[in-house]
């Protein structure tokens, strides 16, 4: 039976001792059409590997082993990972344990696919708690994976693909746009999954651009001077600044403003990914030393 369907997904859990825990977030897709959307935004080819986070019951991963050389579904859940494991969807499917908040996605492909270093795809559905992390350590630690396709609460889509001065608009978004083109594929109603959650999700690929939109002179400080600005939405830039990096001084960081021709009275959401990169051009120089990457 297809492992879509919401008898079998039921009479499963049932049988294996097994329920949707809620502190992980886990709800069963029972839908076989909203499967065959998210595979097919995958563009697989019988060459790919993929790494599948959170495949739960399996509902996609048979779809992904029978379009793709191999599938490696991380499951955190130790029932879950067991019942993939005695039973898993495919020939090519290799169930693996662990927690994608720190699982080396790079090295488990290579690991499982033969030693191999390429580009990998990863697919899944992400809970709320986790997609933040998860996207922050995959994003800005320079990895393999081509293409990321991810089902995520519609409110983290909304800030996965805001724009300056909308209310979904973070660092999050700006780490998203500087490392990767967002998509939106579709909104996903919550009445297909098993239990019903209380909130829509959707659809998102995130494509790897092989350049960045701008040019920053060090990472690690321009992602600083982001998340500062947009640590809080009441502050001026000049103040968010100030509170957030005090190794430089409110008057130095007006001289900033200035040469990176920002009127410091702006709010933080307002500035467009130029303007932060400008910003943090502007301030380099002057700068505190900061540890490679950004997570």
């Amino acid at each position: 039976m297809d492992r879509t369907s919401g008898r079998w997904v039921r009479e499963t859990l049932r049988e294996h001792g097994l329920r949707a825990q809620k502190g992980l977030g886990q709800n069963f897709l029972v839908d076989a059409h909203i499967a065959d959307i998210i595979v097919g935004a995958c563009d697989l080819q019988p060459t790919d590997v993929v790494v599948e986070i959170g495949p739960g019951l399996g509902a996609l991963t048979g779809r992904l082993a029978a379009q793709s050389r191999l599938v490696l579904a991380l499951e955190y859940d130790r029932g879950l990972h067991a019942l993939l494991r005695d039973d898993p969807p495919g020939p090519n499917v290799v169930p693996v344990w662990g927690d994608a908040r720190q699982a080396d996605l790079d090295a488990l492909a290579a690991e499982y696919a033969g030693g191999e270093h390429g580009a990998y795809k990863v697919v899944g559905n992400l809970p709320y708690y986790l997609t933040s992390p998860f996207l922050w350590r995959l994003l800005t630690g320079g990895t393999n994976a081509g293409l990321l396709v991810l089902m995520v609460q519609w409110e983290v889509a909304g800030r996965l693909l805001a724009a300056p001065s909308s209310s979904d608009y973070g660092a999050l978004t700006v780490a998203v746009a500087y490392y990767r083109r967002a998509e939106l594929v579709r909104r996903v109603p919550r009445t297909v999954f098993h239990p019903v959650p209380e909130v829509d999700s959707a659809v998102v690929r995130l494509v790897r651009r092989e350049e960045p939109p701008v040019a920053v002179p060090d990472e690690a400080f321009f992602f600083q001077v982001v998340r500062a600005s947009l640590a809080n939405r009441r502050k001026t830039i000049l103040n968010s600044l100030a509170v957030g990096i005090p190794e430089l001084s409110r008057e130095t960081w007006a001289e900033v403003l200035q040469t990176a021709g920002i009127d410091p009275a702006r709010r933080g959401e307002t500035l467009s990914m130029a303007e932060f990169a400008a910003l943090a051009g502007a301030a380099a120089p002057l700068g505190p030393e900061t540890e490679k990457g950004v997570g």
